[in-house]
């Protein structure tokens, strides 16, 4: 691959680490040594033009949706799409799934007449999952982008309605209007789970002196969030405001979780932590064990 375009290279752990632009993936599978090798080739060969295509459509992905369906004509681009459409409703666009999309896509391709026991495609913490019957994969969650560590761990197996997971929040990479410092959500795919993750962070929100927020616009000129003012610093906040906030995202995830949209979420502000967990569900008894 060319020196400006995506790069690909095998890491000394033997997982695929394929980049371009903002597009940086981890990718690891498990098979026979055949199956994994052929399952790596074709991830590369997906991900040459992933980002060209999107570049094409960028300005209809980052129009906030309406009523009226966007003609979106490449793969990742019609993810994001379908992600982001519940939504509508809110200020929403496509972009709010893109990482999550752009996992999808490229596990998609990787497994297609290949035999792989699991695999994970993972963009920045939004990360898609192959989970073939009988198999199981432990995901860290991270409560604060700034310090990273491992702060629960999640077994997911084949059995669960869960193929996919995303992580928004102020400290992010991503804007958000809202002041968590992580919502973790678990999705039918990894699209779905970014576009929750994005509405569910979103709503932990209060107003408070501690909390500095500017236009999004001011801060990235090609910002698909505009005007809207987006949190830029979170100090200290009181108990009860934390409690205050959190509930809101509780609210959210919960409305959410109804509507069949995600399965589960986990939320953190400032060392305070909640989980959304479908009730007597194999999904909710694995977070129960790592979200207390």
């Amino acid at each position: 691959m060319s020196r400006n375009g995506p790069s690909a290279a095998l890491l000394e752990d033997g997982r695929l680490h394929l980049q371009h632009g903002p597009i940086d993936l981890i990718i690891e599978a498990w098979g026979e040594r055949a199956e994994v090798e052929a399952a790596y080739r074709q991830a590369i060969a997906r991900f040459d033009d992933i980002l060209e295509l999107l570049v094409q459509e960028l300005a209809q992905l980052r129009t906030p949706l309406t009523e009226a369906y966007p003609l979106l004509r490449g793969p990742v681009a019609r993810r994001m799409l379908a992600a982001c459409w519940p939504y509508r409703a809110i200020y929403i666009t496509p972009m709010a799934a893109v990482a999550g999309a752009v996992a999808d896509e490229i596990l998609q391709a990787m497994l297609k007449e290949r035999d792989l026991r699991k695999a994970y495609v993972n963009n920045g913490g939004d990360i898609a999952l192959h989970l073939a019957e009988d198999n199981a994969l432990t995901l860290g969650v991270v409560n604060n982008a700034d310090h990273p560590a491992i702060d629960a761990t999640v077994t997911l197996a084949a059995s669960m309605p869960v193929r996919g997971l995303a992580t928004s929040g102020w400290r992010g990479r991503s804007q958000s209007l809202g002041i968590a410092d992580a919502v973790t959500i678990f999705a039918i795919n990894a699209a779905a789970a970014d576009a929750a993750a994005t509405m569910v962070a979103n709503a932990v929100d209060v107003e408070h002196p501690a909390i500095s927020r500017m236009p999004a616009r001011s801060l990235r000129a090609d910002s698909d969030l505009g005007d809207l003012a987006v949190t830029v610093a979170v100090g200290a906040l009181p108990a009860s405001v934390r409690a205050e906030a959190l509930a809101k995202g509780r609210e959210r995830a919960r409305e959410l979780q109804r509507q069949g949209l995600i399965y589960a979420a986990y939320l953190a502000l400032q060392g305070e932590v909640l989980a959304v967990l479908p009730a007597g569900t194999l999904v909710g008894q694995a977070l129960r064990r790592t979200a207390g």
